[in-house]
């Protein structure tokens, strides 16, 4: 008997084994009419219920058991495909997706900001359709004010577009354009973001807990991948509106295997400026009597080109640059002709001009239908520089001419070159393994001060000098592994780690840094979500106010400066109601070391001593509790965030004590935060947006009270009054809002669909601070004192004209 059983145990073996056995989909999705490629996508077998979705290029990869598959594959405006078949063998199914064509009658459906299944914790994707309706300032949109909009997510002052995340200073977010980090991506002192939302294809913030293949900063990560154009036919977009003219290209350059896609945005205040210039340049020449020429402006520019070029189905290339550049300027020349005392000319000019550089090449390759690789080269630049010159000459009657030249400039600046090799691995649907190393090359330029005059007087003054820090060069080598792990229909982990070495200066940093984020479905619409991650960067901002300024100083790590460093725990629960509207509720605690300010007193200009000596290290915290509301359904969508949060700092170290030692609000807390964010679409042919938000006021440090002291020279005594300063951060403005409104009117034309958009910021006219100051005004004899606040922006209607073809 039993050696029946053993034969019997021997025959089912190789049947067993068989039906063990699996094969593997993969293949991309993109979009039917343009070949984009769709990030995101779902793909499902309905039949087991085992799904994937696609990456950052489209791409994805399903293994399955050898049996019937009913393959579904999905994305949010486009129509459904299936697929039915017996998966017998590896199989490709590559799946160009129909956009769903808009009928009056038909129910808009947005995609949603947050997953309630995904692992991970503390990240949004926003779509670029959200971005490009949101109204704000001078009707041009921009990414950076959209995110401002989330709660977690808080902007630094009126009307600008950095960001201060969980807590976290402007420098704590790294900025990903295709992979590929910026420093500094304001333009007009942050008015405007360095990205271009016709250029953009996808958006994803990660404000914690971040995956292991991310690092370098402590707050947060923002993702931005670019279009790679249309494949099949040639399209664009022209737009011109108050400040700025746009234009976007796109099509194919081999049809269905090369595209492109170019982006080109500029301002024209310097244009707008010239004509008033002149005015009053003939009108100050009248009164003087002499002649006065003046040239002044200001302007900021965009490019933006990608190629792609695809090899195969599983190979393909690209190459991405990006230059933007802000660039601030003006002339005055002055002539004076006297028979009294001769003649006198008086030139001086002054230029502030700050901008990227960015350029990458980038090569995937599927090498098994479960290995997918990604190998990239890139080069980055950052640089400020500020010149200011005076030149002087002077003749009188029956004397030489005398010359003076003074030139003086202020210049810092990063450069990076890097490589990266990312590998992504799905060995079946419970597992999506990445893994991969990157490796930098710093070049640090932190600030460099140069000064020339001549003179042909007597004196015949020759001066010649460069003050500041020589060049710091570094590197930076990180890798890392992680595994989204979907344990069974309950849990899903994503766990890793990235390791990271630093040197710089014959010092070296080592960094071990765990991330591990969950979910548990409770039910098939509620989820918790926990999140921890630990995190460090190696560069600094150094800022002596709260505005973002092409003057703030980017600064590495060096053997007296050491690295910054941020522990972070999250805990949140998540819930889809119906498929209507998705609710979130997030608490968070953040704990930074290492930090940098300013001592008191101390800038980036004004002194031959290194900025090393400027600054002072301290600690940091920061918690809070954030609610999302969005509704993705229906012919109004949009969401509500609000944010409770407190942040503070502490500098008691001895040697770089601030504020006496004592703990004090940072620059960016604020208790409140609410935004809310209706889009309404009424047709093909109207839609609207509003916006409303209101923040707790910021904290600026002001004197509030005056005490007389009194000083002798001699037998002279004089009063004054000082100003007292009770601590760091002591005062807070009033409270913050403003509604903004716009609505988009679109025709169909001959050639393509025509968009008017009429915007106002401001609606109310909300007079919102944007700084505060001490006034003293003498009156009978007695001086009052009044604390002014300064509004920059009033109500402000703007309109803009956007044709596609």
């Amino acid at each position: 008997m039993k050696k029946k059983h053993v034969l019997l145990f021997l025959l089912l073996l190789p049947l067993s084994a068989l039906m063990a056995q699996t094969r593997t989909i993969s293949g991309v999705v993109s979009d039917n009419k343009t070949g984009e490629t769709l990030i995101g996508a779902t793909v499902m077998d309905t039949r087991s219920g085992k799904g994937t979705v696609t990456n950052a290029y489209g791409q994805y990869s399903l293994t399955l058991p050898m049996d019937s598959v009913t393959l579904r594959i999905s994305y949010v405006g486009y129509t459904t495909s299936v697929h039915t078949f017996f998966l017998s063998q590896n199989r490709t199914v590559n799946q160009k997706l129909e956009p769903v064509v808009e009928l009056s009658e038909v129910v808009i459906e947005a995609e949603r900001l947050v997953s309630h299944r995904s692992s991970q914790m503390s990240a949004v994707e926003v779509p670029v359709e959200h971005i490009k309706a949101v109204p704000v300032i001078f009707g041009e949109t921009d990414i950076l004010k959209a995110i401002q909009l989330l709660p977690g997510v808080q902007s630094g002052t009126e009307g600008m577009s950095g960001i201060y995340v969980r807590g976290g200073g402007p420098d704590e977010n790294l900025f990903l354009l295709d992979g590929v980090p910026m420093y500094n991506v304001n333009h007009l002192g942050g008015f405007f973001s360095a990205f271009n939302s016709d250029a953009v294809k996808n958006v994803t913030l990660y404000k914690g807990s971040f995956p292991a293949h991310f690092g370098g900063r402590l707050s947060s990560v923002l993702d931005v991948t670019t279009n790679n154009g249309n494949s099949s036919e040639f399209h664009g977009s022209a737009s011109i509106g108050v400040v700025a003219t746009k234009l976007n290209v796109e099509g194919p350059i081999v049809r269905d295997k090369t595209t492109f896609n170019v982006s080109f945005r500029r301002t024209y205040l310097d244009a707008l400026v010239q004509p008033m210039l002149g005015m009053v340049s003939s009108s100050m020449s009248a009164l003087e009597g002499g002649s006065m020429k003046a040239n002044a402006g200001y302007y900021f520019y965009d490019f933006n080109a990608k190629v792609t070029h695809r090899f195969s189905d599983r190979s393909n290339l690209f190459a991405t640059y990006y230059m933007g550049d802000d660039v601030a300027y003006f002339k005055v020349k002055l002539n004076e002709v006297a028979e009294s005392y001769g003649s006198y000319t008086d030139n001086m000019k002054f230029r502030l001009s700050w901008g990227n550089v960015v350029g990458a090449l980038r090569w995937n390759y599927m090498l098994t239908p479960k290995l997918f690789m990604d190998i990239s080269g890139a080069y980055t630049r950052y640089r400020n520089n500020t010149e200011l010159g005076l030149e002087e000459s002077f003749k009188a009657l029956g004397e030489p001419r005398e010359d003076i030249s003074v030139d003086m400039s202020y210049r810092s600046g990063i450069r990076d070159v890097s490589t990266r090799a990312d590998f992504t691995y799905q060995p079946d649907p419970t597992h999506n393994i990445r893994f991969g190393a990157l490796m930098t090359h710093h070049i640090f330029t932190p600030e460099v001060s140069s000064v020339a005059a001549r003179s042909t007087s007597e004196s015949d003054m020759n001066i010649d000098t460069t003050l500041g820090q020589s060049t710091i060069y570094a590197n930076e080598t990180s890798a890392y592994v992680e595994d989204d792990w979907t344990i069974n229909d309950v849990f899903k982990i994503n766990g890793g780690v990235n390791l990271s070495l630093f040197t710089v200066q014959g010092k070296a940093y080592p960094s071990i840094q765990p991330r591990l984020s969950g979910r548990m479905l409770l039910t098939d619409e509620i989820s918790l979500k926990a999140g921890y991650a630990y995190m460090t960067q190696y560069m600094h901002l150094l800022s002596t106010n709260s505005i973002s300024l092409p003057t703030d100083l980017w600064v590495p790590v060096t053997a007296r400066i050491r690295p910054m460093n941020a522990h972070q725990v999250a805990l949140g629960v998540m819930y889809g109601w119906r498929n209507l509207v998705d609710f979130s509720l997030e608490g968070y605690y953040k704990s930074m070391d290492n930090l940098l300010e300013y001592r008191d007193g101390a800038t980036f200009l004004g002194s031959s001593t290194g900025w090393e000596d400027k600054v002072a290290m301290g600690r940091g915290w920061a918690y809070g509790v954030e609610f999302l509301a969005q509704k993705t359904v229906g012919k109004v969508t949009g969401w509500v965030g609000y944010t409770w949060s407190k942040t503070m700092r502490q500098f008691d170290r001895d040697g770089q004590r601030l504020n006496n030692g004592e703990p004090f609000p940072a620059k960016y807390d604020r208790r409140h935060d609410i935004s809310i964010v209706l889009m309404y679409k009424h047709n093909k042919r109207f839609d609207a947006s509003a916006t409303w938000v209101y923040s707790t006021g910021n904290a600026h440090t002001l004197a509030l009270q005056e005490f007389p002291t009194i000083s002798k020279d001699g037998d002279n005594i004089w009063t004054s009054s000082s100003s007292y300063v009770s601590s760091r951060n002591n005062f807070r403005m009033p409270d913050y809002h403003r509604l903004d409104v716009g609505m988009n009117f679109h025709k169909q034309k001959k050639h393509g669909i025509r968009t008017v958009n009429i915007s106002v910021y401001n609606v109310y006219n909300r007079k919102n601070p944007f700084v505060a100051f001490k006034s003293n005004r003498k009156s009978d004899g007695v001086h009052d004192y009044a604390l002014v606040k300064l509004s920059l922006f009033p109500i402000i209607p703007s309109v803009s004209y956007i044709y596609k073809f």
